[in-house]
């Protein structure tokens, strides 16, 4: 290759950890700023304020309630949903920690095995003239990197739980200033978590890789096919993560639910029903501890995907540090675009109506993807030769820097038209809702008929959004090309990340207002936070998806590289009955997640009862619920019910591996790929769909939605019963899903040696 480029190694060795750095600045900054909302009952500092002073001893005058109660009563009530999710959130770690090191050894001693533990220098894979480090050197460091990655995941979820259980009832507090007072403190916060985890999940990665780099030197083969332990890391413990708090929350939710609207008829998050703090922190639990681990578990593996591929490219052969880390430098970048993206949110154009809300979380992806597009188009320009060769099941491909540039931008945009149609099928603002809302008249069965057939069709556009950037990107650059799709649909994960954190932020916010037992029109302030919320809850799940099945493509291509098979057949038995039976995966996954969401409402369900009939006055407000009950039964529930669909998701590779080989591995691969995209697609768009078809009536904001009664009514009642219905669709099964997806993929890659040599047992005995 005589061309050089145009970045030197030292400046990708400086802007990569320059630009995480920024990023965690950055997220502390907001931090910072939400900070500034006091939740103590001083009464010094709103005087002291001058501008302000006035304003708010109007503001309390208005709703008949003095500043101190309200605000001590918002302070308790926050920290009781704050060591909730904190000590949930210990009990699972406790439980997953256990896993981790068992999980942790195993990879050790399987890929160790592959050459009998010797420590002798082996014949590179693809190059058999080059010596490359032993496979133990592989065993340990990929043990190594799965062990950081799981930790970063971890902590990652734990600090987004942190953040927002600090700012819901700062965002209530806001919001008897106004909407867009409220607005900006939610979204300030889902900011902080955004790119404190997209800034950590770079720089450990980065960190990583030059550590490694000190032992295995110019062999990047081994180096590289080590760090994808780190991949492996993020998305186990996300499994966890989602499908544990998952369970959580949406056991809380239908428990509170079915008893306190649809026997009751107390409102939602009334502070009679003693499962209501159990179910605001669900929501912190699994919406942000869950999505965060999630997202980082796509990111860290899209990046995996593309460096392992490159690394047996001519950037590998080559040894072009600064085009080997073009992946990272793409998220690099992305982080500087969230970051500008996110100052027009919160600086540069103020939400100052309710109608303003949807609109400005919309604004912040096509601002971010339009800016990205152009940050990628520098990047390429700079950090890639302008013709090279990317490594394609056996053969070098030639490949040109625009294209690539194509690649990472078709991702983009894909990421960008996934969002919008999930948007238009589960945002109130459109027919598919209002229909499904209309659909109440006649009682919960129609309802259910058409969200599922919303669902059914929601997954059309997205499903050809995804196949066209596969096809694109795959005919320029093949497997690399997905694998850098993948990531360009990620590069802009800290918006991604921040209007999806602010979903459950801004439903915590109401919460927490209508226990106060604040006035009507805070909570409705409050209640229009979150239907904009539930929304960009259904984006952020919609992005999760399309990546998650782009980023499991292009393991799945790395899985087939590096087990040496040169083609997948279908029509070989040994493939297709991997394939039909991978197909299966996500029906039986969803079957186990569906039960326990339902068998803990269960449990739910009657210890509400049982409190409402026990506890004399409960009704009447005059006697207090036993909350910690309800949250203990949830927390119980869900430590029990994460075990088999974890394991079913972890052991499905390696006993598929050991017993049938990697052909049958490949097949079973991609048919989990292929019928878990369309599930987790449907399922969480019938979920959204649902609950915000519940919210259109709530809030009685068009003359339709009036015509179909105030809560309670009977159309009301059916819109509540299709709500919980979906619950565990939208919010245990459907988001799970996709990790099930990447997570089958990354640990049949990461187990690749060892499947190669040694597995397949069964079809060697016959």
């Amino acid at each position: 290759m005589a061309e050089s480029i145009l970045l030197p190694d030292l400046a990708t060795q400086i802007i990569i950890p320059v630009c995480a750095v920024v990023g965690i600045v950055f997220s502390l900054f907001q931090w910072m700023l939400v900070s500034k909302v006091q939740l103590s009952t001083d009464k010094s500092t709103s005087a002291a304020d001058g501008k302000n002073g006035f304003t708010e001893a109007l503001i309390e005058e208005e709703d008949g309630l003095t500043d101190q109660s309200v605000v001590s009563k918002c302070a308790e009530i926050q920290s009781a949903i704050s060591e909730g999710a904190t000590s949930f959130l210990f009990t699972m770690y406790q439980y997953v920690g256990v896993f981790m090191v068992a999980f942790a050894i195993l990879i050790f001693l399987f890929l160790g095995s592959v050459e009998g533990f010797s420590t002798k220098q082996q014949h590179c894979t693809y190059d058999s003239s080059k010596l490359c480090k032993p496979a133990l050197a592989t065993a340990i460091f990929s043990t190594i990197s799965f062990i950081l990655g799981a930790v970063t995941s971890v902590i990652s979820g734990f600090l987004g739980m942190k953040i927002a259980t600090y700012a819901n009832a700062r965002t209530t507090l806001e919001a008897r200033k106004g909407v867009g007072k409220a607005f900006i403190v939610a979204f300030r916060s889902g900011a902080v978590m955004g790119f404190l985890l997209a800034a950590n999940g770079l720089l450990v990665l980065y960190i990583t890789i030059n550590v490694f780099k000190l032992y295995y030197g110019d062999d990047w083969e081994g180096l590289f096919e080590a760090i994808t332990g780190y991949g492996l890391g993020g998305s186990s413990m996300a499994l966890f993560g989602r499908v544990g708090g998952g369970i959580y929350t949406k056991a809380a939710d239908v428990g509170a639910d079915l008893v306190g609207k649809v026997e009751r008829n107390i409102p939602e998050d009334d502070p009679r029903n003693p499962a209501v703090i159990a179910d605001n922190v669900g929501d912190n639990v699994g919406d942000i501890a869950g999505m965060g681990s999630d997202l980082f578990g796509s990111y860290a593996e899209s990046s995996c995907a593309a460096l392992v591929v490159a690394s047996i490219s001519s950037f590998g052969i080559n040894h072009d540090f600064t085009a080997m880390l073009y992946p990272l430098l793409v998220s690099s970048v992305g982080i500087i675009v969230c970051l500008l993206t996110t100052l027009f949110a919160t600086d540069f154009f103020e939400v100052k109506t309710v109608k303003e809300i949807e609109p400005a979380l919309k604004n912040q992806l096509i601002i971010s993807t339009v800016l990205m597009t152009v940050g990628l188009a520098i990047v390429s320009w700079i950090a890639l030769p302008s013709s090279f060769t990317i490594f394609n099941f056996g053969v070098q491909k030639d490949v040109k820097n625009w294209q690539l540039f194509l690649c990472v931008a078709v991702g983009l945009w894909a990421g960008l038209i996934i969002g919008f149609v999930t948007e238009y099928y589960t945002s109130n603002a459109y027919s598919p809702v209002q229909d499904v809302a209309d659909s109440c008249r006649t009682g919960a069965a129609t309802n259910v008929i058409f969200g599922l057939a919303l669902g059914y069709k929601s997954v059309i556009i997205p499903i050809f959004a995804i196949a066209i950037s596969i096809f694109v990107s795959f005919s320029f650059a093949a497997m690399y090309g997905v694998a850098v799709a993948a990531l360009g649909m990620l590069s802009t994960i800290a918006t991604g990340l921040a209007i999806d954190a602010y979903g459950p932020i801004s439903d915590n916010a109401g919460g927490i207002a209508e226990m106060a037992g604040m006035s009507h029109t805070i909570r409705e302030r409050t209640d229009a936070l979150d239907a904009a919320g539930n929304t960009t809850a259904a984006i952020g799940k919609g992005f999760a998806i399309g990546s998650a099945a782009l980023v499991s493509l292009a393991l799945f291509g790395a899985f087939v590289s590096r087990a040496a098979i040169s083609t997948v057949d279908v029509l070989t038995p040994k493939v297709f009955i991997g394939l039909i039976v991978g197909a299966m995966l996500p029906y039986w996954f969803s079957a186990m997640t569906m039960k326990s969401v339902g068998s803990a409402a269960l449990k739910m369900v009657e210890e509400v009862r049982r409190q409402f009939n026990t506890i004399p006055g409960l009704m009447e407000g005059t006697a207090k619920p036993d909350y910690a009950t309800c949250v203990k039964i949830s927390t119980d529930a869900s430590i029990k019910e994460m075990i088999p669909p974890g394991a079913l998701v972890m052991l499905t590779p390696l006993i598929v591996g050991i017993f049938f080989g990697v052909e049958t591995l490949s097949g079973v691969l991609a048919g989990s790929l292929v019928s878990g995209v369309q599930i987790a697609i449907s399922a969480s768009n019938t979920g959204g769909a649902w609950d915000n078809a519940k919210k259109y009536i709530e809030a009685g904001a068009s003359e339709h939605a009036r015509t179909l009664g105030p809560k309670g009514s009977d159309a009301h009642k059916a819109a509540v019963i299709g709500d919980t219905v979906g619950d565990p669709l939208k919010d245990t099964s459907g988001p799970s899903l996709n990790i099930l997806i990447k997570l089958m993929a990354v640990e049949s890659l990461v187990f690749a040696p060892f499947f190669a040599t040694h597995g397949g047992l069964l079809f060697k005995i016959f």
